[in-house]
């Protein structure tokens, strides 16, 4: 309303001087008119031309200062949009945080100078709600109903042991072959594996073994100190394939991909610091393929600290 009222105070004054110039609308400016006027005289008709008159002249004035100062404030809203400022706290899986969300938070910040993130590590999982994070990255299916959820990218897994274990007691030829091996074992999910040849059938099969840990970490490493087989995500693992310090085994019965994604508390409008954040991440990886572990510097694939975060992983 504001912004049409000081339109039509601009057409008066125009037509106060062009009333008799060609082409003018004198019905548009006489119901400009009947629009501003509240019991006040504007404008004042002579034999020659319309004219403001001082009440007039001063609506004119006001308006039009108005008009400048809301434009000014739009203006500021859209630079303050491009400038995007303020603090970000991100939960993270404390092997995965360093070795890939770390890279991109620096490229992101680097964008972003007026951004503060503070990146909170744990492997299990703390709903947001509770935690206070804004964003939450993590690996596997959401594990609490009502939070909204990005799917970044899925990450493969595989089944692995040494060499020397290998050799002592022999390498598995299919899943039901693990019944007869020592596995190390995720205390969440100590009794059972799945594995899925090519596209096919899932295959659930019952492990035992003498190690159990919650820590991803403490897992490879008993794997590597030769306490049985193991299964991880391939990124975890990499370094250690190439050095010949393990094996992947199984691997045309992968266990299935698990999803990365992003997780946030449900809310009518994100910040637009968050909104740019997940959507950075998501540039950064391939959510339509598996995260291996073989990107560069600068995307969201998985790989070391220098390298980009996984999209098949």
């Amino acid at each position: 309303m504001l912004s049409a009222n000081a339109r039509a105070a601009s057409a008066l004054r125009r037509s106060s001087v062009t009333s008799r110039t060609p082409g003018t609308d004198q019905t548009t400016a006489r119901s400009k008119k009947r629009q501003l006027e509240a019991g006040v005289t504007l404008v004042q008709r002579t034999t020659r031309r319309l004219q403001l008159t001082p009440a007039g002249e001063r609506f004119y004035a006001r308006v039009k200062a108005i008009l400048a100062d809301l434009n000014m404030a739009k203006a500021e809203l859209v630079e303050e949009a491009r400038t995007i400022a303020g603090r970000l706290r991100i939960s993270g899986p404390t092997l995965f945080g360093p070795r890939y969300l770390t890279p991109q938070i620096a490229a992101f910040l680097a964008r972003h100078p007026k951004v503060i993130i503070a990146l909170d590590l744990a492997d299990e999982f703390t709903d947001p709600l509770d935690s206070g994070a804004d964003v939450t990255i993590r690996i596997g299916e959401t594990p609490v109903s009502g939070l909204t959820s990005r799917r970044l990218g899925m990450v493969r897994r595989v089944a692995f042991a040494t060499p020397a274990y290998l050799a002592a007691h022999g390498r598995p030829a299919r899943p039901a072959d693990l019944a007869q091996h020592d596995c190390v074992l995720r205390l969440s999910q100590r009794d059972c594996w799945t594995f899925r040849q090519g596209g096919g059938a899932e295959e659930i099969v019952t492990v035992r073994g003498r190690f159990e840990s919650n820590s991803g970490s403490a897992l490879n490493q008993a794997v590597v100190a030769g306490l049985g087989i193991g299964v991880a995500s391939f990124w975890q693992i990499r370094d250690l394939v190439e050095q010949g310090r393990v094996e992947v085994i199984l691997a045309e019965y992968e266990p299935p991909p698990m999803p990365l994604q992003a997780m946030w508390p449900p809310t009518q409008r994100l910040p637009l610091r968050t909104r740019l954040l997940i959507d950075f991440l998501a540039s950064r990886a391939c959510p339509r393929k598996t995260v291996t572990a073989q990107f560069g510097p600068g995307s969201l694939r998985l790989e070391p600290i220098s390298h980009p975060m996984p999209t098949n992983i």
